[in-house]
């Protein structure tokens, strides 16, 4: 990939990367959303979408990981995975609290974009939570909030999610 700087890299993960997800998720996760969500959803869902039996089964169903490493060191994961012909979905995105704002997630949904559009997708969606900062950074990568969606996942509580999409 010619696009690419030389201290970034993408690579697809495996089930062999399960641990490696989890670990990075740790390093984000609860910073990212412990001003939003109360402790106990936070730990219900990193249960419900970070546990080796939850990653494994969306890689076995059709989600594909990718990892983004600068100097050989991992600092952020993607998923992502097509939902019907040219209609693909951005499950996750994350780089760890160090690198934000350094380039380091535009870098990686550039080349997640070109990879989608490689393989078909001329639209790409994502739900982002209402209060996350990531809005705005989706918003200046070209995303436009389709819809508002309070989407329920057990236990009583809501993902309350902005629908964004971009044209490829």
């Amino acid at each position: 990939m010619s696009h690419q700087p030389s201290s970034y890299l993408v690579r697809t993960a495996s089930l062999a990367d399960i641990e490696l997800i989890r670990e990075l998720c740790m390093q984000v996760w609860p910073q990212t959303y412990s001003s939003i969500l109360t402790e106990e959803q936070l730990t219900y869902m990193l249960e419900w979408m970070y546990s080796p039996a939850s990653l494994a089964k969306q890689m076995n169903e059709g989600a594909s990981f990718l990892l983004l490493y600068q100097h050989q060191a991992p600092i952020g994961y993607a998923s992502f995975q097509a939902l019907n012909k040219g209609h693909f979905k951005l499950h996750k995105l994350y780089v760890l609290p160090m690198v934000q704002g350094q380039g380091a997630g535009r870098f990686f949904l550039t080349d997640l974009m070109h990879r989608v559009k490689v393989l078909g997708a001329h639209t790409l969606e994502l739900q982002v939570n209402r209060q996350n900062k990531a809005v705005g950074f989706y918003q200046q990568m070209g995303f436009t909030i389709r819809e508002t969606a309070d989407i329920e996942i057990g236990n009583g509580y809501y993902m309350n999610d902005y629908i964004m999409q971009i044209a490829l």
